[in-house]
């Protein structure tokens, strides 16, 4: 880095949650133990995700008890993808940490990503070396999603990533000027760039409660991740049906020379229904393929907010670094604060602008 890089005033940890009753008061404590043995001003940014259990009244309580802890209301679910971009809106620090509730992810490795970014990454990402907890199934296909992601996609996604990291406020405002509905998030921060760094940890089991997510929901996420990142598929439907076309031309002028040479007639109904039903299926396929991303197209062209909030608990630094919180009610990218500048830039880079920051500036 050719530039000094500027103290931290404030770490910002931001965590999704969606029915952490159980685990939320352990994740405080353990957050609160680490960060002041560090010797790090934080807050807390929890965005309830329309929790059905006693996740808000205990957020609240924490809050009024902790002073430090920011909590975001949805009215609605709306999903970790959005609650998780709702949390770096709302994020003042100068170093934003995503991490979950369920304490997986360790958060003693937080000091290691504070060391980190002072040597200058922007990005430093924990990489999971083991996964107490996971079924053979869930690592299996996992590892596969990755695979596909990494020969499909345009940018890389780093193998065993998820969502815990600390970023810079350069690069968390670059990511918050991607303004797509349908945000598959581990993309998004590898689409970002910015110079980054592995952390490997061993993840733990959940200190409480069963994951919320259903294999239904990962394969969903699985496809969202596919069709936000690439193309391909429509690429390779456009190759199956030449390779089919061609495979029908080579065996209808077969039996055409067959019948001219020898005389004899094609015996075809089995094969016939059988051409006719790989057809169809075909078809129906690359009509899905084709669906995924018109109903993506028509999603987007909506330009719904990504969320909308009931309420707002500010903490204590975050009420004093905020300019305008109104923005914040409607999903629209935050400007940054007069008082908390971007980190200085290495020789040679651009500036990036941040996502309607004079319209912002105007309200």
């Amino acid at each position: 880095m050719s530039q000094t890089v500027p103290p931290l005033t404030l770490v910002s940890i931001v965590c999704p949650c969606f029915n952490e009753e159980d685990g939320l008061r352990e994740f405080v404590q353990r957050i609160g133990q680490v960060m002041r043995g560090a010797g790090q001003p934080y807050e807390i940014v929890f965005v309830n995700d329309g929790s059905r259990d006693g996740t808000l009244a205990l957020m609240h309580e924490l809050a009024e008890a902790e002073r430090n802890i920011t909590v975001v209301n949805f009215s609605r679910n709306f999903g970790k993808e959005i609650a998780l971009t709702a949390g770096l809106c709302h994020a003042t620090g100068d170093a934003v940490i995503a991490i979950d509730a369920d304490l997986q992810d360790p958060p003693a490795l937080i000091p290691t990503f504070l060391e980190r970014y002072r040597e200058g990454y922007d990005v430093v990402y924990g990489r999971r070396i083991e996964r107490q907890g996971d079924s053979w199934l869930k690592k299996t296909t996992a590892h596969g999603f990755y695979r596909v992601m990494r020969r499909l996609g345009p940018v890389p996604l780093p193998a065993n990533v998820g969502d815990f990291r600390l970023m810079s406020r350069r690069a968390v405002s670059a990511l918050l000027r991607l303004p797509e509905a349908h945000r598959f998030m581990k993309g998004l921060f590898a689409w970002v760039g910015f110079k980054s760094c592995a952390v490997d940890y061993v993840r733990e089991p959940r200190f409480s409660g069963t994951s919320k997510w259903k294999y239904a929901q990962l394969l969903n996420l699985s496809i969202e991740g596919i069709t936000s990142f690439t193309t391909v598929p429509l690429r390779l439907t456009t190759y199956l049906g030449f390779l089919i076309a061609l495979f029908a031309f080579g065996g209808g002028a077969y039996y055409l020379i067959r019948t001219l040479l020898i005389g004899e007639d094609v015996q075809g109904f089995p094969t016939l229904f059988l051409t006719i039903l790989l057809l169809g299926g075909v078809q129906l396929i690359a009509l899905g393929v084709i669906g995924e991303y018109l109903g993506r197209i028509f999603n987007e062209t909506k330009r719904r907010p990504l969320f909308l909030v009931d309420d707002i608990h500010w903490s204590e630094a975050g009420a004093s670094r905020r300019k305008d919180r109104d923005a914040f009610l409607y999903g629209i990218p935050p400007v940054l604060p007069v008082d908390v500048q971007p980190r200085p830039q290495p020789a040679g880079e651009t500036v990036l602008p941040l996502m309607g920051g004079a319209e912002n500036r105007a309200r």
